[in-house]
């Protein structure tokens, strides 16, 4: 290798660079830090680490031009500076951390060792566009300040290599940024350094698109700028009328914001109307914040027509993250659509400081449980300090999440706690299936064997493996469970299918043929819903085969021989309607309405269908007459609700000879011979008539609907529960 030369541009703006750096950071630099950085230097290309880059660019300059990106935009101050320029300077590389931490303090030391950790994860995986990358890479940054240091680094390159010849190289840079760096300042609400990242990503991936959106952008700034005087000039003059307190400002979004719109909307760059916005932000104590923003709205509306399809009320049901603040869109003169921010200050600032509302509302993903985190760290880069209150954030962003790699070096995601079970099935359901442990690092672990970020995984298998039932209990993602549940569920078909085989194999052998039909008959009154149940339970020899065989003969026998007059048979599809009953309602119970008022007409609500001894209450119809309810009727509420003042007493003061329908709905197991017992009940019952039934049956279960014809409650409630005894009724309620 050969030692490093500086040509005399370098050389100068090595001088400039460290002169601006030093009246930047003024008095936080400690005596003799210069010095040493100085003998770091020298150090490092008398050994001639030091060497350029891929582009030809001088590390030493580098690593200056990048702290004073770190220093200006993101608000580091020694620490970071110094930390930069060791790390940059490759000088890094032959100290120890001891000795770092002896010349400069723990600060700088730990932010070198987490610039290296990072850059050994860069290297390790290739998909950087993954949001798992990200993750991992903000997971891995011990210190905030390692992440911050990256974006000024690329912001710097993306800076340097607008000339270079070496266009794959710059490609892979762009590409990086675009999808990894950008993101990173995004979370950050570094939202100057996010757009210059955009915006060189797309003048160097697609240059024709960056420059004709730049060209049309600087033809339309005079005219723009004109408009933009036009439109608020009247505001102003309004507002300061009103007496409101204000300012206002307006931003032009980035040419890659306005590219990526164009292609969003498949249209040309005159098809993009909302080239701008205008911010009016009112000055206003808290408790009329939200007063002088609609009336400001209010304001506004009135001069210029609003499109209510591009309204968003942020002022009444703020954002998930905070955000609050009212856009309007409205049609200004030329009939030119622009759209208008309303908050106030203290809104303004939540969102500038907080976790870049403005931007993340358009689609960039958060996490609610880091916005506090993140809002700290933005607090801390606005202050200018030295920092130091970063150290206690040891990047707790992605504490319910760990990322593992693959052996060819993929990166996957899981949940907190997950095992090597739920890698193995992440890759494939065999794989899951067969496995009976993992190299995780080239070290051998076994099934239940947590993972941690950064592992390297390699799942081992033996086609003697099965899934075992405790197995659900390890695995941490759902999707590992469901297919655990169906690898046992397809084991207990194979056994079920060598039980069924079996229980042939004994009828067979006692010469007693086996009838599907009757069979059926047998599980239901055995209790199973599901045939799957009895062979599984068979297989497990829970169940005696023997007894199973002498069952199926009693139901047999049942079935052809014993059977009584009046065919036993089950509930399914049972249906009976009283054609020789002609049903007529006589209301000659007494009724008292109101304050003892009697002999008025009435009518039954169909609703709810009271009878004599019901708890009931009588509503005025818009037709004057009245309709009675029951007090526990499902539209009681609502009546009384908006109805109260039509809501009259009623109850029952005498018994005639009325009788009523009244509808039961009867739930059981579908046993041989329900039918005969319920409606045998039914019949031997004084007073009580049958009107119709309507069974349906299904797996083993029947629901019933049964019209009956009786006097009153009292009737009622004796019916219900005599049918409650029934064997095989789970349940009977009145509807």
């Amino acid at each position: 290798m050969e030692r490093l030369e500086f040509s005399r541009e370098e050389q100068q703006a090595v001088t400039e660079q460290m002169l601006a750096l030093r009246e930047m950071l003024g008095d936080s630099l400690s005596p003799g830090d210069i010095a040493k950085i100085d003998e770091y230097i020298k150090e490092a290309l008398e050994l001639q680490t030091v060497q350029r880059d891929v582009f030809g660019l001088n590390p030493i300059l580098f690593g200056l031009q990048t702290a004073r990106i770190a220093i200006e935009e993101t608000g580091l101050r020694r620490e970071g500076l110094l930390a930069i320029i060791i790390y940059f300077s490759q000088a890094s590389q032959h100290h120890s951390n001891e000795e770092l931490v002896a010349d400069f303090g723990p600060g700088v030391a730990q932010i070198i060792h987490g610039l290296g950790r990072v850059q050994e994860l860069y290297k390790k995986s290739p998909a950087v566009e993954s949001e798992n990358f990200r993750s991992l890479l903000l997971s891995f940054a011990e210190d905030m300040r390692v992440i911050l240091i990256m974006i000024a680094d690329r912001v710097n390159l993306m800076r340097q290599i607008r000339d270079t010849d070496k266009k794959e190289e710059q490609q892979r840079v762009s590409e990086e940024a675009s999808y990894l760096y950008a993101p990173l300042a995004h979370k950050l609400g570094l939202y100057k350094l996010k757009s210059e990242l955009e915006d060189l990503s797309l003048k160097y991936l697609e240059h024709d698109a960056y420059y004709m959106i730049k060209d049309k952008l600087n033809a339309t700034k005079r005219s723009r700028d004109a408009y933009i005087e036009r439109f608020i000039g009247p505001i102003e003059a309004k507002l300061h009328e009103a007496g409101l307190r204000f300012h206002m400002k307006g931003r032009t979004k980035s040419i890659h914001s306005i590219w990526q719109k164009m292609k969003q909307q498949k249209c040309g760059f005159e098809g993009i109307y909302d080239l701008f916005a205008i911010r009016i932000i009112i000055d206003a104590p808290i408790e009329k914040e939200k007063m002088q923003c609609w009336q400001t709205f209010s304001i506004i509306t009135d001069m210029y027509q609003p499109n209510p399809k591009r309204m968003r009320d942020w002022l009444s049901v703020p954002k998930s993250n905070g955000y609050e603040s009212l856009h309007i869109t409205v049609l200004g003169p030329e009939n030119k659509w622009v759209e208008i921010q309303i908050r106030s200050e203290r809104m303004d600032e939540i969102a500038e400081r907080g976790l870049a509302a403005h931007w993340r509302y358009k689609g960039v993903k958060g996490d609610s449980n880091i916005d506090d985190w993140l809002k700290n760290i933005r607090a801390a880069l606005e202050s200018k300090d030295d920092l130091q209150m970063m150290d206690q954030f040891k990047m707790d962003l992605y504490e319910d999440e760990v990322f593992v790699f693959t052996p060819k070096g993929d990166l996957l995601k899981f949940p907190k706690g997950a095992t090597v079970l739920d890698f193995a099935y992440h890759i494939h359901s065999n794989v899951g299936n067969h496995c009976v442990g993992a190299r995780i690092n080239g070290k051998m672990v076994p099934v239940r064997e947590m993972l941690h970020s950064g592992d390297t995984v390699e799942i081992l298998t033996s086609n003697n493996q099965k899934p075992k039932q405790d197995w659900l209990q390890i695995v941490k993602s759902s999707r590992a469970k469901s297919k655990i549940r169906l690898a046992l569920k397809e084991t207990q078909v194979k056994d079920g299918l060598y039980a069924k085989e079996m229980l042939e194999r004994r009828f067979k052998n006692k010469k007693i043929e086996l009838e599907e039909s009757t069979m059926s008959h047998l599980l239901k009154k055995m209790g199973f819903k599901e045939t799957s149940d009895f062979y599984k339970q068979l297989a497990e020899e829970k169940i005696d085969p023997n007894e199973v065989i002498e069952k199926y003969v009693e139901v047999r026998n049942y079935l052809l021989g014993n059977a009584p007059q009046q065919p036993v048979r089950s509930a399914e599809e049972f249906n009976y309607e009283n054609p020789d009953e002609e049903y007529t309602r006589k209301n000659d119970d007494v009724l008292v309405i109101d304050r003892n008022l009697k002999g008025i007409d009435y009518q039954l609500a169909r609703c709810c269908n009271p009878i004599y001894g019901d708890n009931i209450f009588g509503f005025v119809t818009v037709n004057g007459g009245i309709k009675v309810h029951r007090t526990d009727c499902p539209n009681a509420p609502e009546l009384r609700r908006r109805f109260g003042y039509r809501v009259v007493k009623a109850k029952w003061s005498g018994k005639g000879s009325s009788q009523y329908a009244i509808t039961l709905r009867v739930v059981g197991n579908d046993d041989i011979g329900i039918v005969n017992n319920i409606t045998s009940i039914i019949s031997k019952e004084e007073k009580i008539m049958m009107r119709s039934i309507n069974i349906d049956s299904h797996d083993g279960l029947f629901s019933g609907i049964l019209v009956v014809q009786l006097d009153d409650t009292s009737h009622l409630e004796a019916l219900i529960k005599k049918l409650r005894t029934v064997k095989g009724v789970k349940q009977v309620e009145r509807i």
